[in-house]
């Protein structure tokens, strides 16, 4: 791999588009650890009275996450609503057909709203209902017990449990991953597109301003893929806001050149699921424009889950099984950031996105039962995203030098974006992929006031496969970099191996 210079220009008059906050959502569902000694564990020497851990929920503020997607995933499909509410003594255990184990519901959808209450107001539900082994009419129940006023016989309900005001949700899934088949109540394109066309025109019958996400496809590399998200657009376009995309990456047969280049193939997911989606619109006359959920993305070794699945068995139903317990490197660190990267590149049809998982289960923040709680490497890349990438994007084209992959053939050393701020400030992110050796940056600033740099930041490492464990949760964190400057109108820098790194300029 080559060192030569990488440059690109900033200029204000070229832009991408505003940053929704929504952009940095994430995603808690009934699966393994992620609310059961995650989220929720009364008892634990953290946990407040309803039972929430104090410890996660000032990491998930520090994390800087908006909308949390609720109850999932592949377990929705399968989710009785009426037992997540009420005296909790009350709830039924169920079994969980999604991932093998025993749901005792003692954490619902009020332990939920309260949850994303005390993370503060930036923190906003996104609700998914049952299209899979349910329907319109407990989708319409389920939006009337959490939304209405009073006055109803489910408004009244929610208020004798002891929630009184309405928990306010505006924003709803239709259903998940409904073109898998290994969802329950897995769909073909045309069952699915017609009960979400239902579903949508039933709950926007009851309040006309709710926000509503159509299933789009499980991955690009579906069969269905493209077919599917135009078949379902055809009839449920002018009722639904956006569509939904998935994507989880991980190197296969320790190709780590590819898998450094992963946001290649979230990009080209992206463009090809808006020209479908205006592709539909521009066939039905409409003047309406669909926007993206990209609300499951991460870094999964969906590999190393698979083999322990076959291992496993299905003997036993176990409570909050460890499950997808990925520990992360610095490596996945720099791939995840560079997934950012991808997202905010695409913020003007991007308006929703959800990193998959929160707690525990592919997730950010790790935590032990009883025990501590504490910052993967992938929190950084996520956490300062979500604080300085607010503002307009501005549109970047890199001048690069290049690499050879596998999967993805000749891929740029750098991928980059810049976010301005609302203020004038402009932050750049910016990812290496060069695995050997660091990469001069050039960027060409043009009318944007900028004087002076203020902070490059930079996570690498010396050892590239470096992790968070309970026993060192702090080995990974983000150092300063030397030697950035800002002369006459141009940015020099010099970016280190294999890093992620997020330079601010003021």
């Amino acid at each position: 791999m080559s060192s030569r210079t990488a440059r690109f220009t900033l200029d204000p008059a070229f832009t991408v588009g505003a940053v929704n906050p929504r952009l940095f959502g994430s995603f808690v569902e009934h699966l393994g650890r992620c609310v059961y000694t995650g989220v929720f564990e009364p008892g634990h020497p953290a946990a407040d009275a309803d039972g929430h851990r104090t410890d996660v929920l000032d990491l998930v503020r520090e994390l800087g996450v908006t909308v949390i997607r609720y109850p999932g995933g592949n377990f929705v499909s399968g989710y009785r609503w009426e037992d997540s509410v009420g005296p909790v003594e009350d709830r039924p255990r169920r079994l969980d057909l999604a991932w093998h184990s025993t749901e005792t519901n003692r954490f619902g959808l009020s332990e939920y709203i309260a949850f994303l209450r005390k993370i503060g107001p930036q923190a906003e539900p996104m609700m998914a209902v049952n299209l899979g082994t349910r329907g319109v009419a407990e989708a319409l129940e389920l939006q009337e017990y959490a939304n209405h006023p009073a006055g109803t016989a489910l408004a009244d309900l929610r208020a004798a449990h002891g929630d009184k005001e309405p928990f306010g949700i505006r924003l709803w899934c239709l259903g998940n991953e409904m073109d898998g088949p290994w969802q329950t109540g897995h769909k073909t394109a045309e069952e699915y597109g017609r009960i979400a066309a239902e579903t949508a025109r039933a709950m926007r019958q009851l309040d006309p301003g709710v926000e509503l996400v159509a299933c789009g496809s499980s991955g690009q590399a579906m069969p269905t893929f493209a077919a599917w998200e135009a078949t379902v657009l055809r009839e449920t376009y002018e009722l639904v806001d956006l569509i939904s995309l998935h994507a989880y990456y991980e190197p296969v047969d320790g190709d780590l050149d590819s898998f450094l280049a992963s946001a290649v193939d979230m990009e080209s997911f992206i463009e090809n699921v808006v020209a479908t989606a205006d592709h539909v619109g521009a066939g039905l006359k409409s003047k309406k424009r669909i926007d993206l959920s990209f609300d499951e993305w991460n870094v999964w070794y969906l590999s190393k889950w698979q083999e322990h699945a076959r291992d496993a068995g299905q003997g036993d139903w176990p409570e909050a099984p460890r499950l997808l317990e990925d520990n992360y490197s610095v490596t996945d660190a720099v791939v995840l950031g560079s997934l950012l990267i991808a997202l905010l590149r695409h913020a003007d049809r991007v308006t929703v996105a959800c990193l998959a998982q929160l707690v525990n289960v592919i997730a950010p923040i790790m935590t032990e039962p009883g025990g501590p709680a504490w910052r993967q490497t992938t929190f950084f890349p996520f956490a300062q995203a979500s604080r300085y990438g607010r503002g307009e994007v501005l549109d970047v084209r890199v001048d690069s030098p290049t690499y050879r992959t596998r999967k993805y053939g000749e891929a740029d050393l750098l991928h980059a974006t810049a976010v301005r701020a609302a203020d004038g400030t402009v932050t750049v992110f910016a990812v290496n992929r060069d695995r050997t050796g660091p990469l001069p940056l050039e960027v060409t600033l043009n009318g944007l006031g900028l004087r002076a740099v203020t902070e490059h930041s930079a996570l690498a490492d010396a050892d590239p496969d470096a992790r968070n464990t309970l026993d060192d949760p702090e080995r990974v964190t983000p150092h300063p970099v030397r030697g950035t400057a800002l002369a006459d109108g141009v940015l020099t820098a010099v970016l280190e191996p294999l890093s992620w790194n997020v330079i601010r300029l003021a």
